[in-house]
């Protein structure tokens, strides 16, 4: 009875160990599958994060794109004081100096004359009313005053004509007019030297471009090779002193312009004054002279 349950339940326990093999089979191939779909795809993604890798340029290259990039609009941005003054330095020391003495001088000298110029204006038709009403009340003195404690070369002119006053028309006339060439010499005082920097400026700035010529030929020399950038560097610097020095010529040159349009203004004022002055002397002489013949 025993052996004939054990058989039944060997019978019964072998088509469920069957379908347990069969299940464990299916089990591992499903296992299989996946690890060799796992390992395809890593593999995939790894070929892939490779090429990924070498087309993106690396931080160094980014950095270097965003500064290219960034340095015309840094250029752009710059002033033009700016970019004159960078362009200043890198025009070297040794030729941009001279230049800049140049400029120095000049400016300064453009500034005393126009100083000088400006405080030498003044109203003289109204100095030369109050002159005439003073010299027909016959207050010469009154009108010497005048004419001393007032500024500029009008006033000077007419005081000199009125020191005269008693000697001949021809006298007084003579010594206006030399009076006036003294002032006209003072009001240009100064201006040759202006004149002088206005031509040295592009000659300094033509001597820095031979200069820098002959030093790119020398360093082509000791380097036994035309190198386009030891050529670059030389003719950078003999150009950048060619511009720098037309720059600071025409520079000076308007303010020379200037100083000649206010000298031409004085000197014309100073012409017509001696000729009004001249006429108030005549008109004074006449009075005194019908005062003597009892008119």
């Amino acid at each position: 009875m025993a052996v004939l349950l054990l058989c039944s339940m060997v019978i019964c326990a072998t088509p469920l160990w069957g379908q347990e093999t069969t299940a464990s089979n299916e089990n591992e191939t499903l296992r299989y599958e996946n690890d060799t779909l796992a390992g395809a795809m890593t593999e995939t993604d790894s070929l892939l994060m490779a090429e990924m890798t070498e087309e993106l340029p690396s931080p160094e290259d980014l950095v270097g794109e965003d500064v290219m990039a960034l340095q015309p609009g840094m250029a752009e941005g710059m002033g033009l004081h700016d970019q004159l003054k960078s362009k200043f330095v890198e025009g070297t020391a040794s030729f941009m100096s001279l230049v800049a003495i140049v400029l120095i001088l000049g400016l300064a000298l453009c500034i005393e004359r126009i100083v000088y110029l400006t405080l030498s204006e003044i109203n003289a038709k109204k100095l030369l009313a109050d002159v005439e009403k003073k010299v027909e009340a016959d207050d010469m003195e009154g009108a010497k005053t005048l004419c001393r404690d007032t500024r500029g070369p009008v006033a000077s002119i007419c005081y000199q004509g009125l020191l005269h006053a008693d000697e001949e028309m021809a006298s007084v006339e003579r010594n206006i007019v030399n009076y006036g060439m003294v002032q006209s010499g003072n009001l240009e005082k100064g201006c040759s030297w202006i004149r002088l920097f206005i031509a040295m400026a592009p000659s300094l700035g033509f001597l820095g471009t031979v200069i820098g010529m002959v030093m790119a030929f020398d360093q082509i020399q000791e380097q036994g090779d035309i190198s386009p950038t030891i050529v670059a560097e030389g003719m950078k610097v003999a150009l950048i002193t060619t511009i720098f020095g037309i720059i600071v010529a025409l520079v000076l040159q308007v303010f020379y312009n200037f100083i000649l349009s206010k000298i031409e203004r004085l000197t014309s004022q100073m012409e017509e004054s001696a000729i009004t002055l001249l006429d108030i002397l005549m008109k004074r002489k006449i009075r005194q002279k019908n005062i003597r013949s009892g008119f």
